[in-house]
Parts: C-alpha cells; sequence; structure tokens
C-alpha cells in the first residue's frame, strides 16, 4: 500500500481551555485558543517544525485572531471536517511538514479536540504512532468530519531460506555461555518453516545482559554460526554516530534488497521521493530497473537525489531500532542528510535543496572527480585553474574536482609521476571552482527555506569541526558546499578526539567506513566502524544480510534494540507493491528535473 498520497492522524486529544465545566461558554476559536492548540501535546512552539500551519475549525472566529500566530500560519474553516481536509491538502501540496487542527465544539460546545496530521510515509518512517489515515475521499460531505481508516502496514514474508539475527546475552560470562548451551539444541532441532518466528533475543522476557553473542545466519547454518560466535562484554558502550555519503558512493541498484522489504525503510524512501514530484518516480524506477535507466547512476542528476533518499531511510530505519545516536557527520551531498536528522531543516525543504543543487549543477560544463592516493600538500603543485582540491579524506587520500579536460590532463600527469588515480563516478565538477555559477544562483533559492540551528551535535566536512548555529541558518553557506572543500578528515578529528564512539556509515559502497579505520582512534581501538551495506552491489540478500551484520554489532556493542522493529528485516514483506513495481509500474521518460 503506498502512503504517500494518504494523511495520517498522529496525535489526537481534547483540549478545555476555560474554566471549570459549569461556568463555561463554548469555546470561540481566539488567539489564546490557538496557544492552547499549540502546546496541546507538551512541546513548545520551538519544537515543531518550521513549516507547521494551525487549521481553525469553528463556526465562530474571534476578532483577534490574526493569519500568523507565535510564528505559525494559521487558516479557518467553518467545520472541524474542512479543517481536516484542508491540513491534507496543505500537507500534499507542500506548505506544511505538519497540521495542527483545532476541531472547535467537538467533542461538546466547551471543548476542543485536537489532532495532530501528518503525510502517512512520514508518519511510519518518523516512527509515530499513527492513529488512523483520514479518508477525505469518503461521500459523507465536505463539512463532515472524515473517518479514521486503519493503517493496514503490517504483510508477513517469512521465508524461512533468508538471513536472520539472533541474539543472546548472559548476566556474566557463565550465564552468556548456560543461554547458549540452552539455545543450540532448539536451533538444532527446529525444522526451517519455523525458523523465522524464533524469538530474537534469548533470553525472553527479562532484560539483557551485560555479556552478549549476535549471530546473523539462514537456517541451515544457524546451530555452527551461534556455536561459533563470540561473546562480547559490553558493560560500556560507545555513543552511536551516523555518517551519510555523499556522491562517488552510488551504484546501481543500490539498498534496493531492502525497499518493500522493511516498512520503515521503505516508507522514507517514498516519503523523500514524493517531495520530488514526477521527477520522484522517474528516479525510482530508475532504480529499481537499472537495466532500464533512463538516465544513469553516475548522472547528478540521479545520484544526488537517490543517494539524499536512500541516506535518509537508512538513517530512519536506524533510529526504528531504537537506537538514539549523538552526533551526525556526512560527507559533501551526505551533509544535507546530517542535517535533516539534527533539525536543520525539515525533510521537504531539503529535498527543495537536493533539487536546487541539481537543477543548477546541469547547467555547468561536464565534468568529474578524482581520488588520488597523496596528501594535499603534494598535490598543490597539479591544480590548474579549472582543477581543485575537493575533498581530503585520509592523510593519504584526496579528492580533485574541475571541468573533463583540465581534469584528464591532471590525472595524466599525476600517473606519469607514479601516482596511484582513481576516477570518482561524477559527472559534474562538485568541490571546484567551476561550480561558482552554481553556487551564486542556488544561494537565492535556499533564501526561502527555514534553516534552523542544530538540536544535535553536526559535524561539517566544511569547517571540519561542530557546525555553529551561524552556518547551519546561512543560506550561503549551503550553497558554497557545492564549490568548497570537503575536509572530511578534520570532522572525523575533531568527532573521535570528542569521544570513543561508534561510527555507523548509513550509506551505500563503505566509502567512509574505509576513511574511518585508517583512523588512529579506530585503528587503536577506541573508536569503532560498522557500515550498514555491502561494499560492492550484490545481492537483494545481501543488503539485508549487511544490515543485519550491522545490526548485531551495535546489540555486541550494548546498545538495546527493539525486537520487534529488528526482526521486520526477516518477517515482513509488502508483496503485492513488489508485484505491481515489477510488473505494471510505468517507466517513464526522464526530464532534466523538475522545477
Amino acid at each position: 500500500m503506498s502512503l504517500t498520497s494518504h494523511s495520517a492522524v498522529v496525535r489526537r486529544l481534547i483540549v478545555s481551555p476555560g474554566p471549570a465545566p459549569q461556568e463555561q461558554a463554548p469555546v470561540v476559536a481566539s488567539a489564546a485558543a490557538v496557544s492552547a492548540v499549540l502546546r496541546a501535546f507538551g512541546r513548545s512552539p520551538e519544537d515543531l517544525p518550521a513549516r507547521t500551519v494551525v487549521l481553525i475549525g469553528s463556526a465562530e472566529v474571534g476578532p483577534g485572531l490574526r493569519a500568523e500566530h507565535e510564528g505559525f500560519g494559521v487558516l479557518t474553516t467553518a467545520t472541524p471536517g474542512l479543517a481536516l481536509r484542508r491540513a491534507h491538502h496543505e500537507l500534499h501540496v507542500g506548505t506544511a511538514d505538519l497540521a495542527l487542527v483545532a476541531g472547535f465544539g467537538e467533542p461538546d460546545a466547551h471543548t476542543i479536540t485536537v489532532y495532530a496530521v501528518k503525510r502517512a510515509a512520514e508518519a511510519v518512517a518518523d516512527g509515530d504512532a499513527v492513529l488512523g489515515l483520514l479518508d477525505v475521499t469518503a461521500p459523507h460531505g465536505p463539512e463532515a468530519t472524515p473517518a479514521l481508516r486503519p493503517l493496514h502496514q503490517n504483510p508477513r514474508g517469512t521465508d524461512p531460506d533468508r538471513h536472520r539475527l539472533i541474539l543472546w546475552s548472559g548476566r556474566n560470562a557463565d550465564d552468556e555461555a548456560r543461554v547458549r548451551g540452552e539455545l543450540l539444541p532448539m536451533l538444532s532441532g527446529i525444522h526451517r518453516e519455523a525458523y523465522p518466528a524464533l524469538p530474537t533475543a534469548v533470553p525472553c522476557g527479562t532484560p539483557p545482559g551485560p555479556v552478549r553473542g549476535a549471530a546473523v545466519a539462514v537456517s541451515a547454518l544457524a546451530a555452527r554460526t551461534v556455536h561459533q560466535a563470540r561473546a562480547v562484554d559490553v558493560s560500556r558502550p560507545r555513543p552511536v554516530v551516523l555518517l551519510f555519503p555523499g556522491q562517488g558512493s552510488q551504484h546501481a541498484g543500490m539498498a534496493a534488497g531492502l525497499y518493500r522489504r522493511e516498512p520503515v525503510f521503505t516508507a522514507a524512501v517514498d516519503a523523500a521521493l514524493s517531495h520530488m514530484g514526477e521527477e520522484g518516480s522517474r528516479v525510482r524506477a530508475d532504480w529499481l530497473d537499472p537495466k532500464r535507466a533512463a538516465i544513469g547512476i553516475d548522472d547528478v542528476r540521479r545520484a544526488q537525489p537517490l543517494l539524499f533518499a536512500i541516506d535518509y531511510a537508512l538513517g530512519k530505519m536506524i533510529l526504528s531500532w531504537g537506537v538514539r545516536p549523538t552526533a551526525f557527520l556526512g560527507h559533501s551531498a551526505g551533509e544535507l542528510v546530517a542535517a535533516t536528522f539534527a533539525g536543520v531543516v525539515s525533510l521537504s525543504d531539503a529535498v527543495a535543496m537536493v533539487q536546487a543543487r541539481v537543477r543548477e549543477a546541469v547547467k555547468i560544463p561536464a565534468g568529474g572527480m578524482l581520488a588520488v592516493a597523496a596528501s594535499e600538500e603534494q598535490l598543490h603543485p597539479y591544480l590548474t585553474d579549472g582543477v581543485g582540491i575537493a575533498a581530503v579524506n585520509a592523510n593519504q587520500q584526496v579528492m580533485l574536482a574541475g571541468s573533463r579536460g583540465p581534469l584528464a590532463d591532471v590525472a595524466d600527469r599525476l600517473r606519469a609521476d607514479g601516482l596511484t588515480v582513481v576516477t570518482v563516478p561524477a559527472t559534474s565538477p562538485f568541490h571546484s571552482p567551476a561550480m561558482a555559477p552554481a553556487s551564486d544562483a542556488i544561494e537565492t533559492d535556499y533564501r526561502d527555506i527555514p534553516l534552523r540551528e542544530p538540536k544535535l551535535p553536526l559535524y561539517s566536512g566544511y569547517t571540519g569541526t561542530l557546525m555553529s548555529a551561524e552556518a547551519a541558518r546561512s543560506p550561503r553557506f549551503w550553497a558554497d558546499q557545492i564549490t568548497d572543500t570537503v575536509y572530511f578528515r578534520n570532522a572525523l578529528d575533531e568527532l573521535l578526539a570528542a569521544d570513543d564512539v561508534l561510527l555507523v556509515e548509513a550509506g551505500p559502497r563503505q566509502t567512509l567506513t574505509a576513511f574511518a579505520r585508517r583512523h588512529r582512534s579506530v585503528r587503536l581501538g577506541a573508536g569503532a566502524v560498522s557500515p550498514l551495506l555491502p561494499a560492492r552491489a550484490g545481492t537483494p540478500e545481501a543488503d539485508r544480510q549487511s544490515v543485519l551484520n550491522a545490526a548485531a554489532r551495535i546489540w555486541t556493542e550494548g546498545h538495546d534494540l527493539d525486537l520487534n522493529a529488528i526482526a521486520r528485516l526477516w518477517t515482513w514483506c509488502d508483496e503485492d507493491a513488489t508485484a505491481a513495481a515489477g510488473t505494471t509500474a510505468p517507466h517513464l521518460p526522464a526530464k532534466t528535473l523538475v522545477a
């Protein structure tokens, strides 16, 4: 079931803004009542999305109510039903990310029923408790309150030959050995059809102990894999930090093995692509059927929008496991994904920023990027007016970027001098002076986007340090990212100097994992890194197996996981949607980009 055209009610409560019931007059839509609505769910207005709209459903509106209240837009309609329908409209035309609907006189004349309404795909991706989907098409008249339909989002696909995760723990080493000893006969004797239904973690019903083990296996190898697994004492877990890669990490079919096989990932991809309009449908079609792709994956028109959606969806999936990252770090275009999770920008606005980057990038003459096994200082003599330092990723890993002709000349000189040079999959000269005209145009677009101070620590590859509030709110800072050098090494240095952490790369190809493994902190074992996806393109099952291995790593680091959420990786499958995507989804011709 596609959720992108639906709106979900995620909270609903009754507010009584007046005095005791015996003294109450019928409530009137006033400025004070709107303030009560904004605080109805125990959150200050600063904690609400920047694009929050308040919709009033009331036959009587007080004279002091304005079209803007406490920084948020206020829209009035005659009935709660009209207000809910208007909320659905505002969400899906992109003018709101959250709608607070106040039904005055519901359920009686002295109260207000307040609904929090979101786009359904984003509600699922955010892990909200969906009370129901608004049925705005039911033939009950436009003024009637729309019915709430249940969200049917639990298709089952328990394939006994798929990999699954088995977790166990004990209070100490002896207790762990006892639990494992009881688990092994169960795995040896179980029928393969029952294997997916085994509990995810044992012992059941008790808090996990500090000595833990984990195994990822198919049914035939489960007992052997559990027997060979190493137990780990996790009494001092390291915090989790998410890494998001940028262009150059993409490959055909990346993470496609999770789509329609994991509900939060699926909803998050759909949510991100839905904000791209018709272009999002074309991006999805090319992603899921790369052999018939209208535009190649390395073209900026595919790489950046799809990488954003994949990185974002992977991050949402990790959060759905109950993991709470303490910081974020993105590389190049991945910094915009990190900023979305840190609260700097909403999903819809982040997608608009990606689209602006792409729209302007395609106007720049073709170019590319090179990865060179050398230091930044070694490469300075090779730079020309058309070629610059694009990224400093590690002590001996630097990227160059520039227009096609000058970059090819530099590559020839580097190889002639014995340096190792690898062409990065990119068709635009990002992080080079050639992108300056695009940067100026992008800044104009970004001025209309609400940018906020990070709510969580966000390390920037452009400053090499924690992102400041001033930088986060600056359209110029974000526009300059397509021309400025990425100092990923510096940002990683500062992050790992602040704390010993477990880095989890939420993206394809393990590019950032390779950089992090070279870092002294990781080599000495103070910090650690775990990729989420395979290093290269493979089978859909390889995607799921790699994700399960990452979940096992987080568990054996000492972080507790939402076991029901984890189990969906081998028990959930949207079979109807998969069949539809494979047989009836239209393959639309490509356009440059939706304006």
